[in-house]
């Protein structure tokens, strides 16, 4: 398992009911949110016993709609958050928008006070702008891995599915979460209970933190070609410093014609087509989220120049870089 079990909400906590705060952020993730909440809810119901208390709280007080527009009641406002044994950071792919002093600060007091910090989804991104993750090992989304090494260089993030590293709780959201709660259930209060809140929720298997975000390239791309595999997983590995065809072809033992046929038989694509799409969609989650210079996301994606890197651009999104982050303001 992920990461470096040791507080998972301390010792004092050990014969009361474990009072768990999330903290929504405007377009939070509702599926990581509901993941790491109803576990809670579960575990409850199936000891038959008050063992978990979970607390909504917003920055003001006031409803939050996720991502998905669903709007949800909270308990409190942030400022009133008191007595908790941890407190999640649940957002979603808008979270630069709210990276606000008071909610830095208010996380800050609690992480001093001896409440434990956790970051659903890209809440991770919260947790490090507040300096909450120094000399922790964290995770965050997979769209979301590139663009926080690039913001955070010194923090050592992971692509795990979850990472528990001592007082420090972190998910990559979708039903990671409901993992990485099930495990926290399962060192708190036993595997019996932990694997009876699964069953209830009909999740035949609690899976470990070390299991990949993604799945397989195989069944991702609906292909079994070992050597197309085999290319595809190097090309996503070298996008800052793209291969040529002939280098990708030479690495599984291929001639350059060979490989422009496989690619064509099950891609429908030139292999230098695909590998550009690849280096865009990059380039795209870079514009996103983070504030990265124009010219840094081109060379983050394998562009020698900014000119090249637009023109690609705005051929395939039909917008420019710079419209691309004009349209999330």
């Amino acid at each position: 398992m992920a990461g470096t079990y040791q507080s998972v909400f301390g010792t004092d906590s050990e014969k009361n009911t474990h009072r768990i705060g999330f903290l929504l952020i405007p377009d939070f993730s509702m599926i990581g949110f509901a993941s790491a909440v109803e576990p809670l809810r579960l575990a409850n119901r199936v000891s038959g016993e008050s063992v978990y208390s979970g607390l909504t709280y917003s920055i003001d007080g006031e409803p939050v709609a996720a991502s998905n527009g669903i709007p949800i009641i909270v308990d409190a406002p942030l400022s009133e958050a008191r007595g908790l044994h941890a407190m999640f950071v649940c957002t979603g792919v808008k979270v630069r928008r709210y990276l606000e002093k008071p909610i830095l600060t208010a996380l800050r007091r609690m992480a001093t006070h001896g409440t434990d910090i956790g970051g659903i989804c890209t809440g991770s991104y919260i947790l490090a702008k507040a300096g909450l993750l120094d000399d922790y090992r964290c995770t965050i989304h997979w769209e979301n891995l590139a663009a926080f090494r690039e913001d955070f260089p010194d923090i050592a993030v992971t692509p795990e599915l979850f990472e528990i590293d001592r007082n420090r709780y972190t998910c990559a959201g979708g039903t990671s979460a409901l993992d990485m709660m099930l495990t926290i259930i399962g060192l708190q209060e036993g595997t019996r209970l932990a694997a009876g809140v699964a069953d209830a929720m009909l999740h035949h298997r609690i899976r470990d933190g070390h299991e990949s975000q993604r799945m397989e390239l195989r069944s991702r791309l609906g292909v079994a070609h070992p050597k197309l595999l085999a290319v595809i997983e190097h090309m996503e590995e070298n996008l800052e410093e793209p291969l040529s065809c002939a280098e990708l072809a030479s690495r599984v033992e291929l001639s350059t014609r060979q490989l422009e046929r496989l690619f064509s038989k099950y891609m429908n694509h030139a292999p230098t087509r695909y590998y550009l799409e690849l280096r865009l969609n990059r380039a795209r989650y870079l514009l996103r989220q983070t504030s990265l210079p124009v010219l840094s996301v081109a060379l983050a994606a394998g562009f020698v120049s900014a000119s090249h890197f637009s023109k690609c651009y705005r051929e395939h999104f039909k917008r420019t870089p710079s419209e691309e982050r004009r349209n999330l303001e």
